[in-house]
């Protein structure tokens, strides 16, 4: 998993009940299985600790040989699908979540392109079966959008999960009005005005987004500035910028409220129990920013600790015609450090201390 050094941090996951709505989506789950073909089930479902969950990226290309295409199935086996992401998020991050389809469908309307920008040109898998006490789940992905949902008895993650759009809003169409990542903008600028010069000092590490102080290399075309986009699962990224330990009290409160816009996709016990985990490791949580603070200017901002990372990139025109980064096309990012994305050291201590695993052979992929 992704590191700042190479080396997992030991303990920092635990196998306790977090109240997940996991009897919701296993009911869900089971009814979406029900509707499978038997060719449909065979490059849907795999094994929970199958290297497939990796299989996943957040542009328009349609490469992949596996998973359910929802645009290309009967919509009530469409819905079935999508009825277990409701079931597995929050409200909110279900929502969001289908904000996020509705802005690639504008997308698509927008550039004439319909059949590769459309609201449904995504893929959905399911992992292991889906069950109250033993592991399994799901994801979900496509242009701007990956979910990568893993449960277990009452526990849940909900990582890596990307999140983007281009344009951020929709002006007409169906969608018109529809805005997104306005608050992941605001408190992020909010935050970094907040803090005193000799902090701004240590938080700035580049002025420009583009050129000037940037490190040269540092921009990817593909992934702007993030640094653990898709197939990035094992990077290590060193921590950069101001220990959050010195932030006042009001500067930290307003640093957990942007935290929150990216926790709020998981349900409420797990959302809880997550910013207890990040609450409990904040003396070690780095802020960093590349870019300006002005509200129409690009900028860039990472959120690290042992327990989440958090990426917000203004990035350059794909399909628009901005070949600098612009704040109307919107990447972010959010994983779990030191091997808990896709609930992997979760899978790992279940298969450590369940009874019925304890002396099996059978451990989840490296």
């Amino acid at each position: 998993g992704i590191t700042t050094d190479g080396t997992v941090v030991p303990y920092t996951f635990a196998l306790r009940d977090e109240q997940a709505p996991t009897e919701a989506a296993a009911t869900a789950a089971h009814r979406f299985l029900a509707q499978l073909t038997p060719e449909q089930h065979a490059v849907t479902c795999f094994d929970v600790a199958s290297n497939q969950w990796r299989d996943w990226q957040n542009t328009e290309l349609y490469v992949e040989e596996l998973g359910l295409r929802l645009e290309d199935v009967p919509e009530s086996l469409r819905n079935a699908a999508m009825d277990v992401v409701r079931a597995s998020l929050s409200e909110r991050g279900y929502e969001k979540s289908l904000d996020v389809m509705r802005l690639n469908r504008f997308l698509g309307d927008l550039v004439e392109s319909p059949a590769i920008l459309n609201e449904w040109s995504y893929i959905f898998c399911l992992f292991g079966t889906p069950s109250l006490t033993e592991p399994w789940g799901w994801h979900l992905f496509g242009h701007h959008l990956s979910l990568n949902c893993f449960m277990l008895n009452g526990q849940m993650t909900v990582t890596p999960t990307f999140m983007g759009a281009e344009p951020a809003y929709a002006d007409s169409g169906p969608y018109a009005g529809l805005t997104m990542f306005e608050d992941e903008e605001r408190i992020g600028l909010e935050v970094m005005r907040s803090l005193s010069q000799s902090q701004k000092d240590q938080a700035l590490l580049a002025h420009s987004m583009v050129g000037g102080d940037l490190p040269e290399g540092r921009r990817m075309f593909a992934d702007g500035l993030h640094y653990g986009g898709a197939y990035q699962d094992n990077r290590t990224i060193p921590y950069e910028g101001m220990i959050c330990s010195e932030l006042a009290k009001d500067q930290r409160r307003t640093l957990l409220r942007l935290i929150e816009c990216y926790t709020e996709t998981l349900p409420d016990g797990p959302r809880a129990a997550r910013m207890e985990d990040i609450e409990r490791h904040f003396a070690d949580t780095r802020f960093c920013w590349i870019g300006g603070l002005d509200e129409n200017t690009a900028f860039y901002y990472r959120i690290q600790s042992p327990v989440i990372m958090i990426e917000f990139d203004h990035h350059h025109g794909v399909y628009l015609t901005n070949k600098e980064p612009a704040n109307f096309h919107v990447h972010s990012l959010v994983r779990t450090p030191n091997g808990n994305d896709y609930g992997r050291d979760l899978l790992r201590l279940h298969y450590e201390h369940a009874p019925h695993h304890r002396h099996a052979p059978h451990k989840p992929h490296d």
